[in-house]
């Protein structure tokens, strides 16, 4: 198994490279398979979440090595780089600025501590799992997965599960819309008396909207491109539900706006901020852009009434977060390290199993023409003391035959590891 892991994510890169390498939806399944065909690699998934960029592959095409560190293996990571850098109109020099790589058991424990929350912006955040099945699911579907990520991301699952119930990490989720909500709590001393505007529709607004309901919150909104499915999500937490096109009357009454959407554009301009903050009279207003790209145009943040935060901006809550839970991540490195190396056995062994068959089917051959040698001279009339201890010295000899050459060529050449393997795999005494 050649396995590569390669990717940016908001440790390694600012937001505003981050939002420019994000894959959306329906661009997943053509970029998968130009990827196999450009970047000339067996298999493929794509992660692409609003903190990360990840591509996951199966590398062993014109010669590439399944080492991490040899020449082959790095020449794939750069067609895999520059492939990226082409298809989003990167310039591959900003890539490869920021960019990491993890070849084989690395690649396998960095995927592990992915799904589990372990890299996470929000340390234990449990959103990354339900994303990184999806994305399997949707390079199943492309075509992208053959054999070997068909049998890693299963057990990549296994142990991401194992982590969060065997620790403390996934414990009270926190999330991107936890660490947006507490931010509200710090800025509003009283959410009761303050009034919310989400944007989006989505896994991570539908978290946000909960945590606000718990929070007590005054009044929320619901903006989404389509009226159903806000509906459906505002339902849940007596919430009203609003079109897109609306947002600019909400915004007047919007205290809070936090926005997660798949938009490629933003969404919310100076403008029409500007314009709900004169009707506002310039009451302050809170605004959390948790979407890649960006949701709300940057200028916003200029406006001397607005707090204009980005997920770059949420990393001193993140962080507190983290220093609580660094205790439980250390338990986590220990179900990792041991899954994996139990994982990378039951892969090595199976490498014997093929060698295991021939030397069997060898020794059956062997011993089929020793018996059938025999037989004969039964039926011959010879007498039968004589034909077994003649079958058992031939079939002696011709099993030793091949290891005994092999060992006095070993013998030879000094070779005292292949000696002490011998002793070892034939159970010899010295």
């Amino acid at each position: 198994m050649a396995l590569l892991a390669l990717g940016i994510n908001h440790k390694s890169a600012h937001v505003s490279l981050r939002e420019r390498v994000a894959f959306a939806p329906e661009q997943m399944t053509e970029a998968l398979q130009d990827l196999l065909t450009t970047a000339a690699i067996d298999e493929a998934v794509i992660l692409s979440t609003c903190n990360r960029t990840e591509i996951f592959a199966v590398i062993g095409r014109e010669g590439d090595s399944a080492e991490g560190d040899n020449a082959e293996g790095g020449a794939a990571s750069q067609r895999i780089l520059q492939w990226l850098a082409d298809y989003h109109h990167l310039s591959l020099a900003d890539l490869q600025a920021c960019y990491y790589e993890h070849h084989q058991e690395q690649a396998l424990r960095h995927m592990v501590a992915v799904s589990s929350g372990l890299d996470s912006m929000v340390l234990g955040e449990p959103q990354i799992f339900g994303q990184m099945k999806s994305a399997y699911a949707v390079a199943q579907e492309a075509g992208a997965i053959n054999s070997q990520l068909y049998n890693v991301f299963p057990h990549v699952f296994s142990l991401a599960k194992k982590v969060r119930t065997d620790t403390a990490i996934g414990e009270n989720p926190v999330s991107v819309a936890f660490a947006a909500v507490t931010l509200s709590r710090h800025i509003f001393s009283d959410l009761s008396n303050t009034s919310a505007l989400l944007i989006g529709a989505g896994e991570t607004i539908e978290l946000v909207a909960r945590h606000l309901f718990e929070n007590g919150v005054g009044s929320i909104v619901v903006a989404n491109r389509t009226l159903g499915r806000a509906r459906e999500l505002a339902q849940q937490f007596g919430a009203e539900a609003v079109l897109l096109s609306e947002i600019p009357e909400q915004l007047v009454s919007a205290d809070i706006v936090i926005s997660s959407t798949g938009s490629q554009l933003p969404i919310l301009g100076k403008g029409a901020v500007e314009h709900a903050l004169k009707i506002r009279k310039h009451k302050p207003m809170l605004m959390v852009d948790i979407a890649v790209p960006r949701d709300i145009e940057e200028q916003v943040g200029e406006l001397e009434d607005v707090y204009l935060y980005t997920v770059d901006d949420l990393t001193e809550i993140v962080d507190a977060n983290r220093q609580s839970r660094q205790q439980e991540v250390r338990k986590a490195d220990v179900i990792i390290n041991e899954g994996v190396c139990d994982y990378l056995q039951k892969l090595r062994s199976l490498d014997a199993v093929d060698i295991l068959k021939a030397f069997r089917s060898q020794s059956e051959q062997i011993r089929d023409a020793e018996l059938l040698k025999a037989l004969k001279q039964l039926e011959k009339g010879e007498q039968a003391e004589r034909v077994l201890e003649q079958m058992a010295r031939s079939l002696t000899n011709k099993l030793i035959h091949s290891p005994s050459i092999e060992m006095k060529k070993a013998s030879a050449h000094g070779r005292k590891d292949l000696i002490s393997l011998t002793q070892q795999l034939f159970g010899l005494k010295k």
